[in-house]
Parts: structure tokens; sequence; C-alpha cells
């Protein structure tokens, strides 16, 4: 049937609306992730609480269920070694003759604007392990990156 057709009260016709995905394997968080997600859910509940449109409040429950998942499969990830390049570490490496500080972190807490990977980005898996003085291969490069320093990240 034509849409011209249907009552204004017909939803089947609009969009639907999806959960937001969940990345696959472990939610490996460092203890400032931990933290940021408690803050994130909060934050959506008080805007759940104000919110008087419907659809607008809608969206928000689905951020709060999507938030909420986060929160409760995360997995604060172990301390990683003081000599070794790990979740919760910050490494500064020289790539094609460019030093940046790149910390390794959990998904939700990435920001790679600012060099906060995800351990699982290509770049933070490849550097993942390795000691001052290494050189790792990245991007079918054998010594692309070299690990000039490596520091706990403290946020």
């Amino acid at each position: 049937m034509s849409v011209a057709f249907r009552r204004e009260s017909d939803e089947e016709h609009l969009e639907p609306k999806f959960e937001q995905p969940i990345a696959p394997g472990p939610n490996l968080v460092t203890a400032r992730g931990l933290r940021l997600l408690g803050e994130r859910v909060t934050e959506i509940e008080a805007a759940v609480a104000a919110e008087t449109d419907e659809e607008a409040r809608k969206l928000l429950l689905r951020d709060l269920r999507y938030w909420h998942t986060r929160q409760t499969t995360a997995e604060l990830a172990p301390s990683p070694e003081e000599d070794e390049v790990g979740i919760g570490s910050r490494a500064r490496v020289r790539m094609n003759g460019v030093e940046r500080v790149i910390a390794i972190v959990g998904g939700d807490e990435a920001e790679p604007g600012e060099d906060r990977l995800a351990f699982s980005a290509p770049l933070a898996r490849a550097l993942m392990g390795a000691a001052v003085g290494e050189t790792v291969a990245f991007a079918d490069k054998p010594d692309a990156i070299e690990v000039l320093a490596i520091d706990k990240d403290d946020g």
C-alpha cells in the first residue's frame, strides 16, 4: 500500500532503530576507563530523567543500555610490566623519524586524535609487549617503530 494512504499513527514505514553495536572480544579497560564508564552512565541517567521529549528519551535509553552493557562487561586490564608496552602504559616511540607518545587504553576510552589508542588498534597491537630499545614491525616494515621510553599512563 502506498505511504500516502497510511494513517500517521502507522509506524511500520519508519526506519527501524537498532541497538548500538557492541565490539566483539573482551572489554578490557584501565582504571581510568572504568571510572569514565561510570561517569558516562551517571550522565546519561541524569539526561534520561530530565528529558521530556519521548523520541529523544528513547534514544537516550538506547545509549544507556549500551553504556550499562559496557560497564557490566568491563574487565580491569592487568597492570603492564614496567619494562614493556601494555594496556595502561604510555610509550614514546619514533616512527618515520618522528617522535610521538602513544597511550594504550581500553576501547571506550580511545581518542586516536590524542594518541590514546585502543588495545585492539593495529598500531597498539604492534607495540604490545615491546621493550625500550626494541624496534617493531608495522605496515610491512620490519623496523618501522622504535620504542624509546615506557611509562605508566595516568590519564
